[in-house]
C-alpha cells in the first residue's frame, strides 16, 4: 500500500514538473486572455496592441536550448517564409529569462520574438502552466482576439505544418 501511494505521488509530481494544464481550459472561439510580457526584442509585448495587425501564433514551450524545444523553434524558423506569406506574427513563450531567449535566438538564428513568462502568469491564463516548465501547447489568435485554433499537445516535428494549415484557414 505504501508503495502505491508513493508512485501516485511521483506521477502527479511529474505532470506538474512538465506542465499539466490545470487552469480553466480555453476553447476555439473564446477570447484570448490579454497579457503583457517582456520580449527578446527589448520592448514589452502587449497582446491587445498587436492583435489588429495580424493573426498571432502563441506557442508555449518548456525551455530554451533543449532538444524538443530547439527542434520546434528551428522548424518554425525553417518555414518562416510561409508564416510571413500568411501574414502571421509568431511568438514563443516560456519561463526563461529575456537573456536566455536572446542567447537561444542568436544561437539558432530564430526570426521571431520570444516572450518571458518568468512569473508563470501567462501560462496560467492559457492553461499551459507547470511547476518548472510551461506545457508545450499552441494557440492561433485571430485579429479580433478570439482563439481560432489550439493544440494542447504539440508534436514538435509536425508543429510548423499544423500551424500553416490552421493559418491558411483564417483567410
Amino acid at each position: 500500500m505504501r508503495r502505491t501511494l508513493i508512485l501516485v505521488g511521483l506521477t502527479g509530481g511529474l505532470f506538474m514538473l512538465f506542465g499539466r494544464a490545470n487552469a480553466t481550459e480555453l476553447k476555439v472561439g473564446d477570447m484570448a486572455p490579454d497579457f503583457t510580457a517582456d520580449s527578446s526584442a527589448g520592448a514589452p509585448v502587449h497582446l491587445k496592441d498587436v492583435l489588429a495587425k495580424a493573426p498571432i501564433v502563441l506557442y508555449f514551450y518548456p525551455k530554451d536550448d533543449t532538444p524538443g524545444c530547439t527542434k520546434e523553434a528551428c522548424s518554425l524558423r525553417d518555414n518562416f517564409a510561409a508564416f510571413r506569406k500568411l501574414n502571421a506574427t509568431v511568438y514563443g513563450i516560456s519561463y526563461d529569462t529575456v537573456e536566455s531567449h536572446q542567447d537561444f535566438i542568436k544561437k539558432y538564428k530564430l526570426p521571431f520574438e520570444l516572450l518571458s513568462d518568468h512569473d508563470k502568469t501567462i501560462a496560467k491564463q492559457y492553461g499551459a502552466n507547470g511547476l518548472l516548465f510551461a506545457k508545450r501547447m499552441t494557440f492561433v489568435i485571430d485579429k479580433t482576439g478570439k482563439i481560432a485554433w489550439l493544440n494542447p499537445s504539440v508534436d514538435p516535428s509536425k508543429h510548423s505544418a499544423e500551424l500553416q494549415d490552421a493559418l491558411s484557414r483564417l483567410k
